[in-house]
């Protein structure tokens, strides 16, 4: 594979504790002004009806899944179809028939869905990678679509690993650190793979007392919550803390984290009130 650019993973889109629909075609629009967003709408309508009634482990819908890795890979420059197939990339395991994708969102994409499917990732030598020059990926080839949807999907499993069990959790970090990482920083995504070696290394790495104390502390803040948001805000304070490097900047990280609760928690609960203060 030759990767021809690097990209550089921007901070995931989020509004409202997690990455939305809206934010993902903002990303989109930010990398290509003049895409037709339309596909995605469409990709984001069929993954919200096949995916219906499924949850994670986190008691999340399914969807937010979906779009979080959308997000992942729309910052990252991908074009609609790829986000399309990051929309869709577990459509396979809903009551979805056979063929139905292609002729909803197109043959193309129906086959990166396939391909994410499909693709050993332990097949594929990081050496193979040469990414060279800068700016987002535009036009990315079949692979290294279907490598970054791959990377990304892995990359919010990693966020959200906290609620898969304990002996899991090490397999999956382990194969992150070894296979995962390295593919992402030799195709170019440097933030990508500096975000999964750092949270499979605080996964392999047992934390300190003062890193669980801290890791406490924000899950009490979320009890300031709304209950809907509350696992998503979890999930991203908890990702945010752990590629923290010392004690000293996670104990400040908490303590603005405690600070703005209250006002995050007004937003939360009455997001009318902010528009009108505007």
């Amino acid at each position: 594979m030759k990767a021809r650019h690097r990209l550089r993973l921007r901070p995931a889109v989020r509004h409202g504790g997690g990455p939305s629909l809206d934010g993902v075609l903002g990303a989109v629009r930010a990398h290509h002004p003049d895409a037709d967003v339309a596909l995605i709408e469409r990709a984001h309508g069929e993954a919200a009806h096949w995916h219906e009634g499924q949850t994670r482990r986190s008691g999340d819908p399914f969807l937010t899944h979906c779009l979080a890795v959308a997000a992942i890979v729309a910052d990252a420059g991908m074009p609609p179809a790829v986000v399309c197939a990051a929309l869709l990339h577990d459509i396979e395991d809903t009551p979805c028939p056979p063929g139905h994708v292609a002729k909803s969102v197109g043959p193309y994409v129906a086959e990166l869905v396939s391909d994410v499917r499909g693709i050993k990732l332990g097949g594929i030598p990081p050496s193979s990678l040469q990414p060279g020059g800068a700016g987002p990926l535009t036009r990315p080839t079949r692979e290294e679509a279907v490598l970054a949807v791959r990377l990304a999907d892995r990359l919010h499993n990693m966020r959200t690993i906290a609620f898969v069990a304990p002996a899991k959790q090490h397999g999956k970090a382990r194969e992150t650190i070894e296979v995962f990482a390295p593919l992402a920083r030799a195709a170019g995504l440097a933030d990508m793979g500096r975000e999964l070696y750092d949270l499979s290394a605080a996964v392999l790495q047992p934390a300190p007392a003062a890193f669980a104390g801290a890791t406490r502390s924000l899950t009490l803040l979320t009890l300031l919550l709304p209950a809907t948001r509350r696992a998503r805000w979890r999930e991203e304070w908890h990702a945010e803390l752990a590629v923290l490097p010392t004690r000293r900047t996670r104990t400040r990280f908490v303590l603005r984290v405690l600070l703005g609760t209250p006002r995050l928690s007004l937003v939360l609960r009455h997001p009318g009130r902010q528009e009108r203060r505007r």
